[in-house]
């Protein structure tokens, strides 16, 4: 197949490119060159928001089978994007999110209730805006595409180049041994999918032109047992000292993501997201979604983090200093 992926290749853009290659597909780039780990390929320097350039036009009478589009978060650029291919290309991925659905206080199969925008012209992309914005890009695609859509919704995904930290942080925390702070319980539900195997399944979808709406993310998992699969493949000398939400919360530790925080973690006060690490992904498993043992996933991520330089600043979780502080702050707590 000739396709095009539109946007970055900085990570799982990245595992598209690899897999389409792999698999014999010739592949052409569309983007701003701010980095290019495929100087091979034949890429078209340009921005795809028409208020910015005509770059767009590049692509203008170009033939594709398929374009992928795993970086499109405004609903008027992504509607360019796909008005410009609409006649020279067959079938349209787009890569959207969980974050589409307007809660998860109940299971969200495909057909659950979607975020709202206040303002619909809203184009500032922030963690209000995120999910609803990318329920209008759905929808643009498949105005213009109609039919010749796919709509593929991710949760967290984690793996090689990931640039979040949040599986990262993890990886490397329990490759440098010792007592590891760990947030609420060793039950703690999360819910992930490696970026090689989302690239591995939407490239096969795409060659066989599916269509529809579907959950992409991982099996349901628990944080001990993550941390223990890490522990193991690693064959690391770790400890870990899971300490109460309360005292996070008290700590003014943060959850999720971010500087100051215990990625993966949801505070279970928080309602609107209990099921969060529960999204279905039946209709995804029917069409083979598979996923590799995690041990892969670790083994891809400590190598990837050996990459980086040793000055890398961490996008999420504690620092050494912070961990320190607070188990002490823990230790004191506990002997009250």
């Amino acid at each position: 197949m000739n396709i095009l992926v539109i946007g970055g290749t900085q990570f799982l853009g990245r595992h598209l490119v690899n897999v389409a290659l792999e698999r014999g597909h010739t592949v052409t780039l569309f983007n701003r060159g701010n980095r290019n780990p495929f100087p091979n390929l034949e890429t078209i320097k340009g921005d795809r928001d028409p208020d910015k350039g005509n770059g767009l036009e590049a692509l203008k009478h170009r033939d594709f089978d398929a374009v992928i589009d795993p970086s499109g978060y405004v609903p008027r650029i992504v509607k360019a994007s796909a008005e410009l291919l609409k006649e020279h290309t067959q079938h349209y991925t787009f890569i959207s999110s969980i974050s589409v659905y307007a809660g998860f206080a109940q299971p969200t199969a495909e057909d659950a209730p979607l975020a709202k925008l206040e303002d619909e012209t809203a184009e500032a992309v922030t963690g209000e805006t995120y999910g609803g914005l990318k329920v209008l890009c759905e929808q643009a695609v498949e105005n213009v595409f109609p039919g010749r859509t796919l709509n593929i919704r991710p949760g967290l995904i984690v793996g090689e180049f990931d640039p979040t930290d949040r599986f990262t942080y993890w990886v490397d925390r329990v490759a440098r041994g010792g007592k590891i702070l760990a947030p609420a319980s060793a039950n703690l539900e999360t819910q992930f999918i490696d970026a090689a195997d989302l690239a591995t399944w939407t490239i096969r979808m795409v060659e066989r032109s599916t269509t529809g709406i579907f959950n992409a993310t991982g099996n349901t998992s628990t944080i001990g047992h993550v941390l223990e699969t890490i522990t193991t493949t690693l064959e690391a000398d770790a400890e870990f000292e899971y300490v109460s939400e309360t005292f996070l919360l008290e700590q003014q530790v943060n959850s999720w993501m971010g500087e100051n925080s215990l990625p993966l973690w949801i505070p279970s006060n928080d309602a609107d997201s209990s099921n969060f690490a529960r999204v279905p992904i039946q209709k995804a498993l029917e069409l083979h979604l598979g996923f590799r043992p995690l041990e892969y996933t670790v083994r891809d991520t400590i190598e990837f983090v050996k990459s980086r330089g040793a000055d890398y600043v961490w996008k999420s979780g504690l620092t050494p200093e912070k961990e320190t502080e607070l188990l002490e702050a823990w230790q004191q707590t506990k002997a009250l």
